[in-house]
């Protein structure tokens, strides 16, 4: 029986408020469901924005007085998951943290993604701006349509002035997720923007044996575009990349520093890279709300192991060794 699984990235722009972003999310699955897809991958923090050319105040040692109202907008554009800031896992994935009186945690978010999911049949890999107490992590969610959210992970590196309002994550939360897909046994994870950048991060999830990889970004520089390459190539796996679209005169009001032209100051580029290093579909360039989709034979991954194995075959385990604090390196089953 043919492995093949259609996988779709979305190169959407956080709209003006979660509201009109959840639904343009919804609108793009369903889109995504008519072209018979079985995941789609939505940007990093696509749910509550991305502050590009926001300083919010800040020099080295120095904060003005207005970079303090900028952050309470961006916090409260930000999405409320029901997690703790230490990370609950599976006690969050299992909804067995303590609830409100109405049986719930967070702001509902979790809810309208898990039925989007269940309703289109798509699977839903999205970057949120998750907030946790009084810190906003760059976080991405798993939504499996028959499960609901299976797994979440945060962002363990921000990268530059993102340190500025992200907090950083949990590298034990870099767990491979199993999930069934068209019928087809697939492993999955998500690396977040220059997280991509980091060998050993890399290599944890070559360790679980994950055959797609995404990497949601904020990159939209064509340098971008070699790195998915290498490690398509390096990890034998299929990798999904995508990014928003956004002119200057779509970002949100409260970013003060920006110019208000026509210019893209983020130009996208997603794609799709093949397990042997091939552009397969885009990268797709100054277009906002694009669906690129493939079609994926799962089992040229394992074609491509013949002759390199970054966690197997070639990875001189005898001598080489890697270990994450908190994290099980062993495939998901």
């Amino acid at each position: 029986m043919a492995q093949t699984i259609r996988v779709a990235a979305a190169q959407c722009r956080t709209l003006d408020n979660t509201e009109s972003t959840l639904k343009q999310l919804e609108a793009k699955a369903v889109e995504a469901a008519r072209e018979s897809v079985h995941l789609v991958l939505f940007p990093e923090v696509y749910l509550g924005g991305y502050p590009r050319s926001a300083t919010f105040g800040a020099k080295i040692g120095e904060r003005t007085a207005e970079g303090y109202p900028q952050y309470l907008k961006y916090y409260q554009g930000a999405i409320d998951l029901g997690d703790t800031p230490q990370g609950a896992e599976e006690a969050w994935v299992e909804r067995r943290l303590p609830t409100n009186d109405g049986g719930r945690r967070g702001d509902g978010t979790r809810e309208k993604l898990e039925r989007i999911a269940s309703d289109t049949g798509v699977y839903i890999v999205t970057g949120v701006l998750e907030r946790s107490g009084g810190t906003l992590y760059c976080s991405m969610v798993y939504v499996d349509p028959s499960k609901g959210m299976v797994g979440k992970r945060r962002k363990v590196m921000p990268t530059g002035t993102e340190r500025l309002v992200w907090g950083q994550g949990q590298p034990r939360t870099l767990k491979a997720i199993s999930a069934t897909l068209n019928g087809v046994k697939v492993c999955l994870a998500a690396a977040i923007c220059w997280e991509n950048y980091m060998p050993m991060l890399r290599q944890a999830l070559y360790q679980q044996n994950v055959n797609l990889y995404l990497a949601p970004t904020a990159d939209g520089r064509p340098t971008w575009v070699p790195l998915l390459q290498t490690i398509g190539f390096e990890g034998r796996t299929f990798v999904v990349s995508c990014n928003q679209a956004v002119q200057e005169d779509q970002l949100p009001d409260w970013i003060t520093e920006s110019e208000r032209t026509d210019k893209y100051i983020s130009r996208g580029g997603s794609c799709i890279v093949s397990p042997t290093g091939q552009v397969l579909a885009g990268p797709v360039w100054d277009k906002d709300a694009e669906l690129l989709i493939h079609e994926l034979d799962m089992e040229d991954c394992l074609r491509g192991r013949l002759d390199f194995d970054a966690a197997g075959s070639y990875s001189r385990n005898d001598s080489f060794h890697l270990s994450v604090a908190g994290l099980d390196l062993i495939p998901p089953p």
